[in-house]
């Protein structure tokens, strides 16, 4: 099965790759896992330094417009309650 793309080519989805997770293309880096990074508030440059020094800023920047596309794309259903 081939891999999706997306985000121009960096964030991938692959079945053979952590279960289909989203991963930035080329590693088994999950979008998940660099996303959590951000919410604790580190830094973009230390992520990439200290923890995956295998991406760059514009592979960051792309987790969180993939994390935003998905917001946006939800539907809101309102149950009266």
């Amino acid at each position: 099965m081939k891999a999706l793309k997306s985000k121009k080519g960096r964030i991938t989805i692959d079945p053979r790759v952590h279960f289909g997770k989203p991963c930035i293309a080329g590693t088994r880096i999950t979008v998940q896992d660099v996303l959590e990074l951000v919410q604790e508030g580190i830094p973009f440059s230390d992520i990439i330094e200290k923890f995956y020094p295998d991406i760059d800023i514009e592979d960051i920047k792309a987790c969180v417009r993939y994390a935003l596309d998905i917001v946006r794309s939800e539907e809101i259903h309102l149950e009266k309650v």
